[in-house]
């Protein structure tokens, strides 16, 4: 795919996606949208990609839907009247995923299947999908400069790209109330008291930093090991019980142990740096066990 609105650039095992319409402060587009779920579901079946940093070009991270688009701004075709069977029973219908399902839903549907860590540097402004986008990645680090809102109520409308699953679970039911109620827009401090943000950080120190943490999970982790504690902490915790988690997991430490497990425990054993060898493309027959 030829991207027009992200770079797509790799370093090493290390991907870097920016966001790059900084002319527009990255407002999203359904073009960006298209081209996010491509470079996600490419990075994904790279098993020369072992972590994934998202940022921003310029002073903002994502400013939120572009506005100025023509007709509706969300490429929705408004002569439809959806219903909840049509999307239960047409959900890939090209007609259902072009003119209906919300495109920052696509996009942090591609990034919570996605095989690899992703973290987030947010560079700037981060508001609507420009807020929430970030909820499906990992890590998320602010510079300091950044601000966030969720101000979709604001405008009438309400949250998109899953963050009533993810937000909640992130900073807890009442914040996220709170945040999407209100629509005001608060700091990278007031972020990270709430646990939106892990760390806020000078400006010119972010994109080193994401990187410095994306490298640590590149060199000294298994990339098995690394997809599947992925997937089994957003999946497993939103289980009704944890029986179905300990079936998950007894599978999870069987297999591992049988490759990467034993040169972790040597290279423990030896006090050296582990050397992995597996790689996603060869994934244990159990995953993925939601499907």
């Amino acid at each position: 795919m030829n991207y027009e609105t992200i770079r797509y650039e790799i370093d090493d095992p290390i991907l870097t996606i920016t966001l790059d319409r900084p002319e527009r402060l990255n407002a999203f587009t359904v073009r960006m949208a298209d081209e996010l779920v491509h470079a996600f579901q490419t990075a994904s079946a790279d098993d020369g990609i072992r972590a994934i940093v998202v940022t921003g070009n310029g002073r903002a991270f994502c400013a939120g839907m572009d506005l100025s688009a023509s007709g509706n701004v969300f490429g929705l075709d408004e002569s439809l009247r959806p219903t909840m069977r049509d999307l239960d029973e047409r959900f890939d219908d090209p007609v259902i995923v072009r003119s209906v399902r919300d495109t920052g839903g696509r996009v942090t549907l591609a990034i919570f299947d996605c095989t690899k860590p992703v973290i987030a540097a947010i560079n700037g402004v981060a508001v609507g999908v420009g807020a929430t986008l970030p909820l499906a990645m990992d890590v998320r680090l602010a510079a300091e400069e950044a601000r966030f809102g969720y101000v979709f109520g604001k405008i009438g409308i309400v949250p998109d790209a899953c963050s009533s699953w993810f937000l909640p679970k992130v900073v807890g039911l009442a914040k996220a109330l709170e945040w999407t109620y209100s629509g005001e827009i608060f700091d990278a401090h007031e972020a990270r008291r709430c646990g939106l943000v892990s760390e806020v950080v000078p400006a010119q120190e972010l994109l080193d930093r994401a990187h410095a943490f994306a490298r640590r999970l590149a060199y000294e982790r298994s990339p098995v090991s690394t997809a599947l504690i992925r997937q089994m902490m957003y999946r497993n915790s939103a289980l009704p019980d944890p029986l179905m988690a300990h079936k998950v997991e007894s599978l999870g430490i069987f297999y591992t142990s049988l490759a990467d497990g034993k040169e972790g425990l040597a290279a423990f054993r030896e006090k050296r740096s582990p050397r992995f060898t597996s790689d996603v493309s060869h994934m244990p027959d159990f995953y993925p066990w939601w499907r």
